[in-house]
């Protein structure tokens, strides 16, 4: 089932894209039909450098299982570094680092 639900935001980084690397500047987040992937419905991620035309960009394609634990690993990450090194407002750090504590079972666990 589709829904057209479409979640943009603006981020900041870099990608390699087919070539070259390309300063990411938009993100865009949906689940649909994948071009690629072998599933019925993916997450698709598209990480784009607009200015540079609908060329420069990463496409992601993932499975929804896939996208979850994408997101764990990348929230277990940043919890585990001081807020200053990731140019982090401390708050927030210490607001992701609570909500993490004791949320995923262990590798091998139920």
């Amino acid at each position: 089932m589709c829904t057209y639900t479409t979640e943009r935001l603006r981020v900041a980084g870099s990608g390699k894209g087919p070539g070259e690397w390309l300063r990411l500047r938009t993100a865009t987040v949906y689940v649909d039909h994948p071009v690629h992937a072998m599933a019925g419905h993916t997450v698709n991620v598209d990480l784009a450098d607009p200015d540079r035309g609908p060329a420069a960009r990463v496409a992601l394609e993932l499975t929804a299982g896939s996208a979850l634990d994408l997101v764990d690993a990348i929230l277990d990450a940043l919890a585990g570094v001081p807020a200053e090194v990731v140019d982090l407002d401390p708050g927030r750090m210490e607001g992701l680092r609570a909500a993490r504590r004791g949320t995923r079972p262990a590798v091998g666990g139920p």
